[in-house]
């Protein structure tokens, strides 16, 4: 679970996925950061042989973005030979987070190095956090690898945005 580092109106939103409620990215709304409510979908699992398809969870922290929250989620895919999980994006309205405004239809990131490949978990990046240093505008992401090693990975904050805002408007 994550929570928005700021209150929209009087309420603080958890991003979550709750596990009796499917395998679908979740929020909730709180006015003491104790009791929460109003829950409701936010990001489902697409179904079918989407890479995002069996489903879906929140990594890191959402990112503010001059064009709204800059939200990263793993997505699995079951296969014959087992889950395969990979990294999206999907961008948020910045007044009101419980509103998609584009959502990654491919994946774009994933295991494809050594490291990432063969350990504990094969074939499995898992963002543990990621920061926006303001000087260069880019993004470092911290993430495990194979569930043996932490590894960085860095990408432009400008070339995410224009990546993630051609993607379509989810239904």
């Amino acid at each position: 679970a994550v929570l928005f580092p700021c209150r929209f109106g009087k309420h603080w939103i958890l991003i979550h996925r709750p596990i009796e409620h499917g395998a679908h990215i979740w929020v909730s709304c709180s006015d003491n950061l104790k009791y929460w409510g109003n829950h409701k979908v936010l990001i489902n699992a697409r179904g079918g042989s989407w890479w995002d398809g069996s489903k879906v969870g929140i990594s890191a922290q959402p990112l503010e973005t001059s064009e709204g929250w800059l939200i990263l989620y793993h997505g699995v895919r079951e296969t014959a030979s087992g889950a395969i999980y990979r990294l999206g994006f999907a961008l948020l309205d910045h007044d009101n987070p419980l509103k998609v405004l584009h959502r990654s239809d491919e994946w774009v990131f994933g295991p494809q190095e050594y490291y990432e490949k063969e350990g504990d978990v094969r074939d499995v990046v898992f963002p543990c956090g990621w920061i926006l240093n303001p000087k260069d505008n880019k993004i470092k992401m911290y993430y495990g690898a194979a569930d043996t090693c932490i590894a960085l990975a860095s990408a432009s904050l400008d070339e995410i945005l224009d990546y993630i805002e051609s993607c379509p408007v989810p239904d």
